[in-house]
């Protein structure tokens, strides 16, 4: 079956680092875009960023721009979530998600366009 692991969150002061991974087994990672949405309490859960099946087209939430960087190793078949200048507002759990897209350069940024998440993992920001 399909599964997800995501690992790399935890408790950070503000302005530091995390880089979150999320590890895809039971499809062929090369047919999904890959997204990471995140969560928090009280909130709805909102896309933070996407990349396509290729690696080519990328979105980022205008909240993270400049801060947050997806990626992608099809070697590994894992998606990659590297967080610099991280803010307390940015505490959430954060999931990964993937969902077939039938072009390789095509994104997906709303969370009905994915068809396997993972359990998710908490980020902290501490003030």
């Amino acid at each position: 079956q399909v599964q997800l692991v995501e690992s790399g969150g935890g408790l950070v002061q503000a302005g530091g680092s995390l880089r979150l991974s999320c590890a895809a087994s039971g499809l062929t990672f090369s047919r999904y875009a890959m997204g990471w949405f995140r969560q928090a309490p009280g909130k709805e859960r909102e896309a933070v960023a996407a990349i396509s099946r290729s690696g080519a087209t990328r979105y980022y939430a205008d909240s993270v721009k400049g801060r947050f960087t997806i990626s992608r190793d099809s070697a590994k078949n894992t998606v990659y979530l590297q967080m610099n200048s991280l803010k307390p507002e940015d505490t959430a759990v954060y999931y990964c998600a993937a969902g077939y897209t039938a072009t390789s350069s095509a994104t997906a940024t709303r969370a009905y366009e994915y068809n396997y998440w993972g359990q998710g993992t908490q980020v902290t920001v501490s003030s």
